[in-house]
């Protein structure tokens, strides 16, 4: 069984903090296997985290957090981007097209964007797999629901940190029992189902500062794009 962090975010997400090598460095320690670089709509820092991954005996899987008109859809094993605001279902196809995997992430904490806000239960089940635990949790009963959810239609389940400071990477983790290890026999063991998930919540206070974070720098941006 191969120990694989899912949803991690570099700096180049709005609300990310921490450099690729800050992160691989944290993965190695933790003692995981694999990691997908998932950066809102953006692919380049997975890119260099997939190129680099081997210098830390690690499995780099290319991977996007992508904003879709109804929320946020992880696309594994995908080598280009692919563009924010397009429906679900064109999410899933555009994911698909390239090969890649399409993971609903934390889909029923609407305030999080979480797709079921705007999506059927018919549709969320269109997704190839569900993120059943995220670690950003205030309750856990989000990701209660989305357990229940993904084992009432019998669909693989993961789990990701949402990291968005290196020092959280691997506090939720995806078992996964792959052929071999790569980042293609990874992915279909997770299609084919072939996975169990363990999490710890992150702590609340750093879930408030990464949230903190991420607005300042939206406004940060923001200001710097009117002056530019």
């Amino acid at each position: 069984m191969l120990s694989v962090e899912l949803h991690v975010h570099s700096s180049l997400s709005y609300d990310g903090r921490d450099p690729v090598d800050l992160i691989l460095e944290q993965a190695e320690a933790v003692g995981l296997d694999a990691i997908a670089v998932t950066d809102h709509d953006e692919i380049s820092a997975s890119r260099e985290a997939v190129e680099r991954a081997p210098e830390y005996g690690l499995i780099g899987i290319p991977g996007i957090e992508i904003s879709s008109k109804a929320g946020h859809v992880l696309g594994l094993g995908v080598e280009e981007a692919i563009p924010p605001g397009l429906t679900y279902e064109e999410t899933l196809e555009e994911i698909r097209s390239q090969g890649g995997l399409a993971v609903i992430p934390h889909p029923f904490q609407q305030s999080r964007h979480g797709v079921t806000a705007r999506i059927s239960r018919e549709e969320l089940a269109e997704g190839d797999a569900i993120e059943v635990y995220n670690s950003r949790l205030l309750t856990g009963r989000a990701n209660r629901q989305a357990e229940r959810f993904a084992k009432s239609r019998d669909l693989p389940m993961t789990a990701g940190s949402d990291a968005h400071i290196s020092e959280m990477v691997g506090q939720a983790v995806t078992r996964v029992d792959a052929d071999e290890r790569s980042a293609d026999a990874i992915l279909e063991a997770i299609r084919e189902g072939k996975t169990s998930v363990e999490g710890k919540r992150t702590p609340w206070h750093i879930s408030f500062r990464q949230f903190g974070g991420g607005v300042t720098r939206r406004i940060r941006n923001t200001v710097l794009g009117v002056f530019k």
